[in-house]
C-alpha cells in the first residue's frame, strides 16, 4: 500500500473503482455508514443530468429529436437506447454531451464540499474513474478487488448475466495490474466482507465512527 494521502481537518476527495461486479456499492454502504462523507455514484449524476432543467437535457433531445421524450417530456432511457442502437457515430455524440457534463458535475460537487469543510471523506464511484482522469483530481484511489470468478458468479446470481455478456463487459474494463498501477488503497473484496471491512477499519483509522 501506497503512503496515505490523506489529511486530517480538510474534505479529503476517494476515488472508488474497480472491475464490474467487485462489489464496489456494498463497500460504498459500509463506508457511508461508519465515517463523516458524501458518496457520489457517477451512474447516479448520469441520470440525473439527463433530466430537464439540466443543459444535458437540451442537447440531447436536440441531437436526438423529441421522440426519445416520455409522456412527462422526460428523457425515456429506452426509447434513447433504441436511438443510438447500433449507431456507432450517434452513441460517440452522446457520450461527448454526457462525458464531459458528469465530469462538471462531479467537479462542482467536490468543490462546493471542500469549500464548506464539513465532511471527512467524499466518495467518487465510476468503473471509468481512471479513463476520465479522476486520478489526478482525487486526493486518494480505492481499487475495489475481486477475483474474476467471483465477480462472474456474483454477476451470474445477482443480475442473471450470461457468460457472454460478462465477458464482453469485462473485455472492456482495465486489467487488474492497470488498476493496481493506479490506485493508492486496494480493498479485497473476494469472499469474506468481515475481512473486507477490517482493511477498511484499518485504512480510515481514527476517521471512522
Amino acid at each position: 500500500m501506497k503512503q496515505s494521502k490523506l489529511v486530517k481537518g480538510k474534505t479529503n476527495i476517494v476515488g472508488v473503482t474497480g472491475g464490474v461486479g467487485a462489489g464496489k456499492s456494498r463497500v460504498l454502504g459500509y463506508l457511508e455508514e461508519h465515517c463523516n462523507c458524501r458518496i457520489i455514484f457517477s451512474d447516479q449524476v448520469a441520470n440525473d443530468i439527463k433530466k430537464r432543467g439540466y443543459p444535458a437535457y437540451d442537447e440531447l433531445v436536440n441531437l436526438l429529436g423529441k421522440e426519445i421524450l416520455g409522456d412527462d417530456l422526460e428523457i425515456d432511457k429506452a426509447k434513447m437506447a433504441k436511438a443510438i442502437f447500433a449507431d456507432n457515430n450517434l452513441l460517440e455524440k452522446v457520450n461527448n454531451i454526457l462525458h464531459p457534463a458528469v465530469n462538471t458535475f462531479i467537479i462542482n460537487i467536490i468543490d462546493e464540499e471542500r469549500d464548506r469543510g464539513v465532511l471527512d471523506f467524499v466518495f467518487v464511484e465510476a468503473a471509468l474513474l481512471i479513463e476520465n482522469g479522476y486520478d489526478r483530481i482525487v486526493d486518494e484511489l480505492w481499487y475495489v478487488y475481486a477475483d474474476e470468478a467471483v465477480r462472474r458468479q456474483r454477476l451470474k446470481d445477482s443480475r442473471g448475466y450470461s457468460d457472454e455478456k460478462t465477458d464482453s463487459i469485462m473485455s472492456s474494463q482495465l486489467s487488474d495490474e492497470e488498476f493496481r498501477k493506479h490506485a493508492d488503497f486496494v480493498i479485497d473484496n473476494g469472499v469474506d466482507f468481515e475481512v473486507t471491512a477490517a482493511m477498511i477499519d484499518q485504512k480510515l483509522g481514527d476517521w471512522r465512527k
